[in-house]
């Protein structure tokens, strides 16, 4: 009975410091229920580990399968590679940019082409090329511009500084080491959202296959103990909901 005791004693220690409830944004923390939905996916889409042949010449392969990976909008493509040191096949998982299909040589490195699918380094490719997968630090095989319908914009090179200037997907520009790489292209799977759920049936299988963020109950309608905007005789926050320009965060 001690653990059970000790036990007791903390959860009345606590409740003397703290009041109400644990909210849902509280509970949303490391583990629990909250965490993603991993069981079924198909495995991380990154793009090669950057070696010796992509820096300076290139490497072949062959998109082997386009696959639906469950919990992504976007198509994943299985690419084989042959391993330049053994004798053996590489298999890498690429987000698939649109216009990819099965049986097409994809090229990775610094000398292929300017062709759909294939994976250069950002400061080959001219200004106003379409990219997508982008890397954000050199050899992080992909971070930016990787969700379906997505892609970036090359802008502008600095020769000087190795340097060059992206248009994300959400409008805002960013400078970007010339060494990082990107696959031409834009991302398939586009026009995905357009296509309205209409009913909670749909809404209710997109989220089971992503993770618990569905469907979200607004705190005006809680009860007082369970949110800061809950309570009163009609459903409203209380105080103001927005926060002045210069508040710090």
């Amino acid at each position: 009975k001690q653990w059970y005791q000790r036990r007791v004693r903390g959860i009345r220690n606590a409740a003397t410091f703290t009041m109400g409830r644990v909210i849902r944004v509280q509970r949303k923390g490391a583990g629990g229920i909250f965490k993603a939905h991993t069981k079924h996916r198909k495995g991380p889409a990154r793009l090669r580990p950057v070696d010796f042949a992509e820096r300076h010449g290139y490497v072949r392969g062959v998109v082997k399968d386009l696959i639906h990976d469950p919990g992504r909008g976007a198509p994943l493509a299985k690419v084989s590679f042959r391993d330049m040191y053994s004798h053996r096949k590489q298999k890498q998982l690429f987000i698939a940019a649109e216009g990819m299909y099965t049986g097409q040589f994809v090229y990775c490195g610094l000398k292929a082409k300017l062709q759909v699918g294939n994976i250069i380094p950002i400061g080959s490719m001219p200004e106003g090329t379409v990219v997508c997968n982008l890397e954000e630090k050199c050899g992080d095989r992909g971070r930016l511009a990787r969700a379906s319908g997505n892609y970036a914009t090359v802008v502008a090179h600095n020769v000087d500084t190795k340097r060059t200037r992206v248009k994300l997907p959400s409008g805002a520009k960013k400078v970007l080491p010339s060494t990082c790489r990107a696959m031409v292209g834009l991302v398939a799977g586009g026009g995905r959202v357009e296509k309205p759920l209409l009913k909670a049936g749909p809404a209710n299988f997109k989220y089971k296959a992503k993770r618990r963020c569905w469907p979200v109950v607004r705190g005006v309608c809680m009860n007082p103990v369970e949110h800061p905007h809950g309570g009163g005789n009609h459903q409203h926050i209380g105080k103001p909901s927005t926060i002045r320009r210069d508040a710090s965060r």
